[in-house]
């Protein structure tokens, strides 16, 4: 990781979230680096992957609004949860990883920073199927678990900006949160300049758009 750069992005609209995960892919290549990203949210959500289904995730959930990521995966809950990105560039060894082998490694890495604050994570050695669409209600193999339970999930995509991780960490409620995102980062350096002119038209184009978020 001495190679990447850690990007605190603060509380944000859940559609400026999003966006700005794509942002940063499209930029993956211009910038070199991996960029580390933490953001938290200014309202409760929920975002949902790529190919779900809205009547399905509309079911599943009371939280609004409902944001389509452009990664996959299923319905992940932003109500007081940790979320983070990874954005590899391109030409980058984790860019050229199978969709397994990255989610593997990303959970180990989790994994080592709960364990510097005392907390024994494992990572799923088989898969249990969840509720349709609902990410933390079972898990897949290689989620991080804690106490047998789900406690991490993540969700990918890559195109020929690189690759992008989008992340979520269900908490315990006496996890210190600012020490887990330092034993997580390795003491990367800030990343200071965001592509947020970018950001704000994908938000207000895509990402806050019913025609977007109902799409399926």
């Amino acid at each position: 990781m001495k190679d990447w750069l850690r990007l605190d992005s603060g509380a944000n609209t859940p559609a400026y979230n999003m966006a700005l995960d794509e942002a940063l892919l499209e930029n993956a290549a211009t910038l070199g680096q991996p960029v580390l990203r933490f953001y938290d949210w200014t309202e409760p959500c929920a975002t949902f992957g790529y190919s779900q289904k809205i009547a399905a995730i509309e079911a599943a959930t009371d939280l609004r609004p409902l944001i389509r990521r452009c990664t996959g995966g299923g319905l992940v809950s932003h109500d007081g949860d940790w979320t983070y990105s990874l954005i590899f560039p391109p030409d980058h060894e984790w860019a050229g990883l199978t969709a397994t082998e990255s989610y593997r490694r990303i959970h180990e890495l989790l994994q080592t920073a709960f364990a510097k604050l005392g907390l024994r994570a494992t990572l799923a050695d088989c898969r249990r199927r969840p509720r349709p669409g609902e990410c933390f209600a079972g898990h897949e193999l290689h989620d991080l678990l804690w106490q047998n339970k789900k406690i991490a999930g993540a969700a990918q995509r890559r195109n020929r900006f690189g690759l992008l991780i989008q992340g979520s960490v269900q908490p315990s409620a006496d996890w210190a949160k600012e020490d887990w995102r330092d034993c997580l980062s390795q003491g990367a350096p800030r990343l200071e300049a965001t592509p947020k002119a970018r950001a704000h038209e994908l938000a207000g184009a895509k990402y806050s758009r019913d025609e977007f978020n109902r799409k399926r």
